[in-house]
């Protein structure tokens, strides 16, 4: 069951919601001025979330097409971005 809850209501109820997420596995969206701004949720549903988008990742990863770019063009646009990074003008702050 997932509740959406204010900051207010978070600072309130903290240990009764982390007990809920703990026994009863219950999820909660936190909201801010009614904009959602996080979740509370079981850390065996977050480790669930991560590996379900590691494998969607390596998925996607494994239907793209191969590198068109060589190691060696590969390294020469590296080397170029490395010097025009370090020969762009950076703003600096004026010391007293």
């Amino acid at each position: 069951m997932t509740d959406k809850v204010s900051t207010m209501d978070v600072r309130q109820r903290i240990g009764d919601m982390l007990n809920r997420v703990a026994l009863r596995h219950d999820e909660f969206i936190i909201e801010r001025k009614g904009k959602p701004l996080a979740a509370l949720v079981p850390v065996e549903r977050l480790e669930q979330m991560r590996r379900f988008a590691r494998r969607h990742a390596l998925e996607f990863m494994d239907r793209q097409q191969p590198s068109i770019l060589t190691d060696a063009q590969a390294s020469e646009l590296a080397a170029d971005a490395k010097r025009s990074a370090r020969s762009s003008p950076k703003s600096r702050r004026k010391t007293k």
